[in-house]
């Protein structure tokens, strides 16, 4: 497995490659550092108070699926909910430790590049 850092439109990813052959599974970037943003959009559901630590959409998508619930314990890497863009499945992972303080999205949501899909504690 190799680690890379890596840019895009201002945003920071830590990304891990695993090396393999054919039928790899798809690889999850987890935000390291996000850009401040001109204007903030407002979230389409939150289910709780928010939390500290902010789960970013890192690209333009349709959430397929949400794998925890308000007040599950998460682990850094752990898959919280997956993002559909350009018809590939994304995993959004927990960038820390924490406990899941709201989920500020819905199967079936259309979400933009920065909106607020989940808080953690």
């Amino acid at each position: 497995m190799k680690n890379y850092t890596i840019t895009v439109n201002g945003n920071v990813y830590e990304v891990s490659v695993e090396e393999g052959g054919a039928g790899a599974a798809p690889v999850a970037a987890a935000p390291k550092a996000a850009a401040p943003k001109a204007a903030p959009k407002a979230a389409p559901k939150a289910t709780g108070a928010a939390g500290s630590v902010k789960i970013e959409a890192p690209m333009p998508g349709k959430i397929l699926g949400i794998k925890v619930n308000s007040g599950d314990a998460v682990k850094k890497g752990q898959v919280v909910m997956v993002l559909e863009a350009m018809k590939m499945e994304n995993e959004i992972v927990a960038p820390q430790d924490g406990t899941v303080a709201s989920i500020n999205v819905a199967v079936n949501a259309a979400v933009e590049a920065g909106d607020v899909l989940a808080t953690l504690n």
